[in-house]
């Protein structure tokens, strides 16, 4: 008789993210997971299936805190740009941390290579983008922000610039010289 599960999977999927994040998946041993998510080995393949499986949920979860995190930060009333300022920084981590971005770290590990992985990082990065395309409709709407641009490539624009800044952070940029290069971006409006 199989014995009850004592750990909280979301709990548990909440910890692998950051396991991941700063491990990234290649080097992420099963043991690695027992060791931190604080489950056996029996528990981390019954519950969860394999390493893949339990990256796959990782991701998921983290993209859906991120969306979030986006939303929170570019809704409401009030200019936009520095809600867009903000988001960016948000999402690059800069000042936050230095471990870059989970999906865009994942999506350059194993996007080629893995669609799972390419999947996620492309539903994420349409999501950043929709965020940023509908913020700017909003500014140009209001006559904040230019109109002679189009949103959809200004917003294409700023996801490339939040992306290189989160391979730029893990890279050990210094978070001042990052905040610049976020600032330099939003010329685009």
């Amino acid at each position: 008789m199989a014995r009850p599960m004592t750990f909280d999977t979301d709990e548990t999927i909440d910890k692998a993210v950051e396991v991941f994040w700063r491990r990234g998946f290649g080097a992420t041993t099963p043991q690695n997971l027992v060791d931190e998510l604080g489950i056996g080995k029996g528990s981390l393949y019954n519950t969860f299936k394999s390493k893949h499986h339990l990256f796959r949920l990782a991701m998921h979860r983290y993209s859906a805190h991120r969306a979030a995190d986006l939303a929170e930060a570019l809704d409401g009333p009030g200019p936009v740009r520095p809600k867009v300022r903000a988001a960016m920084q948000r999402l690059a981590g800069v000042g936050q941390h230095d471990l870059g971005c989970l999906i865009v770290n994942s999506a350059a590990e194993l996007g080629s290579s893995d669609a799972v992985v390419a999947e996620v990082s492309q539903q994420m990065f349409e999501r950043i983008e929709d965020a940023f395309r509908s913020a700017i409709e909003r500014g140009q709407a209001t006559g904040e922000l230019t109109s002679g641009r189009d949103p959809g490539d200004a917003a294409r624009a700023l996801l490339a610039v939040v992306i290189g800044t989160n391979v730029l952070a893990k890279g050990g940029r210094p978070p001042a010289e990052l905040g610049s290069l976020l600032d330099a971006a939003l010329v685009i409006l």
